[in-house]
């Protein structure tokens, strides 16, 4: 455990934010992996394996729900200096994720069809996501585990140990995919398939790293079976703030499926292009986020050990930092992002179509940065409701009308970036007002 009440906010931060990007850099990583090597199988396959990978975002949100709710949870409680409260909530959580697990393998490989359906008017492109999707199932189930691991670790202020399975997690994963997508070495090419049993072989190996973490190192918080019986009134409270929290992710989920629906008419090079661009962005939101998720710990051990003014210290800090990577990587992706798309398709329309929505996209990226930070804020004070009615409001403002938009004759491809900056700015005007309000009410009493 590491107390984080103690110390230089810009120090942990300088600590923890690295350690946190390079776990998250090497988990996108695999998203990335997957589109590379699939590339040459073409056009349909990179927009059936990208729009599948929207399907993570679904997934995540449910993981989000543990994750958030145990890190905030673990966190206060370290701030108490309550371990036995900390211990009691790892454990509920990892019960929670065994359940969550079973239920997403079962639903996702029943509906899979249906969602590619839902979102590709393509034959192949609807059979190239269905087959990926199978095989990449059992990889988000065991993202449960996984992320309730990772969360109690993060709320006791340690992150090593998280992002050393995960670069091996890459690392495997990597060294899987050309052999199972293209054949190499064993002359039995799986094309998607083999791209969704790599990463679910190397999430398996990683969960099981995770899981022999707690049992050999752990000393905090460690696994006992004996604390997995249900316990309503902690289920209650993981779920207090987890669901609000994964709520944020279903909704970008639906964001993302309404954006597909609207360029399903512009072909499979729309699709494609748009899906190599968003995996590029997620990338570039990695320092950011990375960066918010360990505000999100400082704030919650502050916040449970009554701290008032470190948790406002610590917003101040993270809101400076994020936007000055922000406006970094704003500059950046103006600059030539064919080179970046280069990598993933020969495409010239691809290139082009991707090129555009890096380009335009990019002016979101102080206000989302702002939202990222908004978000963590929320997750450490335990309240993640504001972060989902900012994210609400922004479904509201942007995928109805998206949907207005693309039925309407002469509808264009910018028109969809166009609507996403306004909607976005909104949000992160909306979210900042919403933190304010809550330090008012959560803070104060503190100093009282």
């Amino acid at each position: 455990m590491k107390d984080l009440t103690k110390g230089s906010i810009v120090g942990h931060i300088s600590i923890m934010a690295p350690q946190i990007f390079a776990g998250m850099i090497m988990m996108m990583l695999c998203q990335l992996i997957d589109l590379y090597f699939v590339s040459d199988l073409g056009d349909a396959a990179i927009a059936g394996v990208g729009a599948a990978g929207n399907a993570g975002f679904l997934a995540n949100a449910l993981t989000q729900v543990l994750g958030v709710g145990t890190g905030a949870l673990i966190a206060h409680a370290v701030g108490r200096k309550d371990r036995a409260d900390a211990n009691l909530v790892f454990n509920q959580a990892l019960a929670l994720a065994t359940a969550g697990g079973t239920v997403t393998l079962i639903s996702g490989c029943v509906l899979a069809r249906s969602y590619m359906s839902a979102v590709a008017a393509d034959d192949a492109v609807i059979e190239a996501g269905t087959t990926y999707l199978l095989w990449f199932m059992p990889a988000l189930a065991l993202q449960f585990a996984f992320v309730a691991m990772a969360s109690a670790l993060r709320g006791t202020g340690i992150v090593r140990p998280t992002m050393i399975v995960q670069t091996a997690t890459v690392t495997i994963n990597i060294a899987l995919a050309p052999v199972l997508i293209s054949g190499w070495l064993t002359g039995r090419p799986l094309g998607v398939a083999g791209a969704g049993l790599a990463s679910s072989i190397a999430i398996a190996i990683g969960a099981v790293m995770m899981a022999i973490y707690f049992h050999r190192s752990e000393h905090y918080v460690a696994i006992d079976r004996e604390l997995w019986g249900p316990r309503i009134p902690q289920w209650k409270r993981i779920l207090s703030i987890g669901l609000p929290a994964g709520g944020e992710l279903a909704i970008v989920f639906v964001s993302m499926a309404v954006i597909y629906y609207a360029l399903r008419d512009f072909g499979a090079a729309a699709q494609a292009g748009f899906g190599i661009g968003a995996r590029l962005l997620g990338v570039i939101h990695m320092p950011v986020l990375s960066i918010a998720f360990a505000a999100g710990a400082i704030a919650g051990q502050n916040f449970g050990a009554g701290n008032s003014e470190r948790v406002k210290e610590t917003f101040w800090s993270v809101l400076v930092l994020g936007t000055a990577v922000m406006v970094a990587f704003t500059l950046f992706a103006q600059w030539r992002p064919e080179v970046w798309l280069g990598g993933f398709t020969q495409d010239p329309e691809t290139i082009a179509i991707g090129a555009l929505f890096l380009r335009m996209i990019s002016l979101n990226l102080v206000a989302q940065g702002s939202i990222f930070v908004c978000s963590s804020m929320f997750q450490g004070l335990g309240n993640t409701r504001p972060a989902l009615l900012s994210s609400a409001a922004r479904l509201i403002t942007y995928s109805l009308p998206l949907i207005w938009l693309s039925a309407m004759p002469g509808f264009r491809i910018e028109y969809v970036w166009y609507l996403s900056i306004a909607a976005t700015t909104l949000q992160a005007a909306l979210s900042l007002l919403l933190l304010r309000l809550e330090f008012r009410k959560r803070l104060v009493p503190l100093l009282q």
